[in-house]
């Protein structure tokens, strides 16, 4: 009897672990994204976009929020936000680098938090 006992919690333990792990193929997020003009949406949608994984990239000018779609199983969302902040722009928890940021074109240059 102990052992069957101790057989269920291993199946139930090991079940549990298995979902878990499982990782949503059409996760949406959505991210504060600064920048000012078309040129920054074409800029950010194409570096999301570069990111394996990353199904649909919307970057709205007006409130600065970019929807995204994204395989969790081949990128996560801090993949999107590192390659977003690598061409200059800042996300919601991860900046651009100061270098990175003076390469924008003038019109694109967002007052920085």
């Amino acid at each position: 009897m102990k052992n069957i006992v101790i057989g269920l919690l291993v199946m139930l333990v090991s079940f549990t672990t298995q979902a878990q792990e499982k990782k949503n193929k059409n996760a949406k997020y959505t991210i504060e994204v600064n920048g000012n003009c078309e040129m920054c949406k074409k800029r950010i949608e194409k570096a999301a976009y570069a990111v394996t994984g990353v199904k649909s990239a919307d970057w709205h000018i007006d409130d600065h929020v970019l929807h995204l779609i994204i395989n969790e199983e081949k990128c996560t969302i801090t993949d999107v936000k590192k390659a977003i902040a690598k061409v200059g722009h800042d996300t919601d928890d991860i900046k651009a680098t100061k270098e990175d940021y003076e390469k924008l074109h003038g019109c694109c240059m967002y007052e920085r938090k």
